[in-house]
């Protein structure tokens, strides 16, 4: 190849990048270029739906966190389970969760899946906030039901530690880590906002447990027995501290400096897990408003935007494009304020 040909192809793989990707002091997205993002991911999303009612990843299938995941993405637009363009998905998802409710109160199904507890908190996170918009009351008695069982299985799974493992305590005792933590968390302050009782000792003992895991520079580390602080891990924390309403915890100042030093970089992944951990620190970032959201907001949109494929999805290394779909396209419409667990 001569010369001219590849300062040719250079050129040109450098215009593409530059196209691709958000520069430094870019302006940032408009609303309207924001909800077209947000309609084709959307539609992406939908089309990618299977007959029975779920979604899964493609390395890691999940197929109950995968859809309780991409069920919150279409609520996020203001779909119910009985109005709006997405009511038809919406529906069957919640169908195929109710259908993974065992006696035991799991939502999911342990033979499948080895890591089951992010699919039980995700699917109490969807399923409590259908029941705040659901009509018919034949339906409502049946959800009611399900996040009931599913409270009290969270709360005999939890460790001593306070913490969740990847798995109930009963099936794997003196283990927990930290961000299977914040996905019940999450999920049993959603159900209490949907009016399901769920013991105040349970939160008690998970707000001490991320305490303990808050490391003197305010990282949040792997689990109660080290690894370190983690980035992904410390934003999740912070909204589980606001998600328990411990707004003004002590801790919440230091693990929100230590994350705005981390992510003060959109682009980076130096860490990894990058969806998952802007997942919960645009919830975070929302939540604080004002001008600290809307510089990280513009920043954020802006690389999301840019990443979006032809199709209209988005991908995830980890996990396959429908986590990075649902992940991204709730980051988008955190501003519709529609979901109550995500609103300030």
């Amino acid at each position: 190849m001569n010369i001219q040909r590849k300062l040719g192809l250079l050129c040109a793989v450098a215009t593409l990048s530059a196209v691709a990707l958000p520069q430094p002091g870019a302006a940032a997205p408009s609303k309207a270029e924001v909800q077209r993002a947000v309609d084709r991911g959307l539609n992406w999303l939908a089309t990618r739906q299977s007959k029975m009612g779920h979604w899964q990843g493609v390395q890691m299938p999940y197929p109950t966190a995968m859809t309780a995941l991409a069920g919150m993405a279409l609520l996020c637009e203001g779909s119910t389970t009985t109005q709006g363009k997405y009511a038809p998905n919406i529906r069957r998802a919640v169908d195929y969760l109710i259908s993974r409710s065992r006696s035991n109160g799991l939502i999911g199904d342990p033979t499948r899946d080895d890591r089951y507890t992010y699919g039980h908190g995700f699917s109490m996170l969807f399923l409590s906030q259908v029941l705040g918009e659901e009509e018919d009351a034949e339906r409502r008695e049946q959800l009611i039901d399900v996040l009931i069982r599913a409270v009290r299985f969270t709360g005999e799974a939890q460790a001593a530690s306070g913490g969740w493992g990847y798995v109930s305590c009963k099936d794997q005792p003196n283990f927990d880590e930290g961000s299977t933590t914040i996905t019940q968390v999450q999920g049993l302050r959603g159900c209490r906002n949907a009016g399901i009782p769920v013991p105040k000792e349970i939160i008690d003992k998970a707000v001490a447990y991320i305490h303990r895991c808050t490391g003197p520079d305010g990282g949040v580390q792997y689990n109660s027995h080290g690894g370190g602080g983690r980035p992904p891990i410390s934003a999740a924390a912070l909204a589980c501290l606001y998600n328990a309403g411990e707004y003004d915890d002590k801790y919440v100042p230091k693990v929100l400096a230590y994350c705005k030093k981390q992510f003060a970089n959109v682009a980076s992944a130096n860490f990894g897990h990058w969806h998952y951990a802007h997942y919960y620190y645009a919830q975070v970032m929302y939540r604080e408003g004002g001008k600290d959201w809307e510089e990280y907001r513009d920043k954020v949109f802006a690389k999301i935007l840019a990443e979006q494929a032809a199709d209209g999805s988005w991908t995830d290394s980890f996990v396959g494009p429908v986590f990075g779909t649902a992940v991204n396209l709730t980051i988008l419409q955190l501003e519709k304020n529609v979901l109550p667990i995500y609103q300030r």
